[in-house]
């Protein structure tokens, strides 16, 4: 199976990313975990480059290519061969996060975005993508407990680009029956026990 996690910044997807692992690496099941951008080697010298705060005078084109690029080399070099494999996969964001952060949140042209994601991603589509939403005051109430040397370039956005990227996450939730939509106000257990009870439901179809 493969299962992708997505959200605003600071939503707590990673740490419910580790908790599944965790939960099928009990059961006796093979788990792959990857990060986006990232997952390769070459797809993590993308990353740097991505999340480089001093990259201020990146173009909304250059990010999204970047991102494509690194999630090509992803699909190609480990999630396709580890699918093959018999492994869970799970990924901290996928190709949803292109439409959402590039597409919504940046204004570049929709259509040209799935076209791109579809040329990249082929057979690679996750069975389950995991929603965790919060609101956007939530963003930036967790974001100001962190220091400011600690957040990436894209980390460093305003509240009305998180506003957009919100709003893409639902309409993408909307149009694609493999979302399932959390409250990421719950607690971490909470949101954790709901994420295992629609993995075993998946499971029994």
């Amino acid at each position: 199976m493969f299962i992708s996690f997505e959200g605003l910044d600071f939503c707590g997807k990673s740490t419910q990313v580790k908790l599944l692992e965790e939960y099928l690496r009990k059961k006796g099941n093979k788990v792959k975990v990857f990060r986006e951008p990232g997952g390769t080697n070459i797809s993590e010298k993308i990353r740097e480059i991505l999340l480089d705060k001093n990259n201020t005078e990146m173009s909304f084109e250059t990010e999204l290519l970047l991102f494509a690029a690194s999630r090509a080399q992803l699909v190609k070099e480990a999630i396709i061969p580890s699918l093959s494999k018999g492994y869970y996969v799970i990924s901290d964001r996928f190709h949803d996060s292109s439409v959402a952060y590039q597409g919504y949140g940046r204004g570049i042209d929709l259509e040209f975005i799935t076209n791109l994601q579809n040329f990249i991603i082929k057979p690679a589509v996750p069975n389950i993508t995991f929603l965790i939403d919060i609101p956007v005051e939530e963003v930036l109430k967790r974001k100001s407990k962190i220091k400011q040397i600690d957040l990436d370039r894209i980390e460093l956005s305003e509240k009305i680009f998180y506003e957009k990227v919100r709003r893409g996450y639902f309409e993408l939730s909307k149009k694609e029956k493999r979302f399932i939509v959390i409250d990421g106000l719950n607690s971490i257990e909470t949101i954790n026990q709901q994420i295992v009870r629609e993995i075993e439901k998946y499971e029994t179809k």
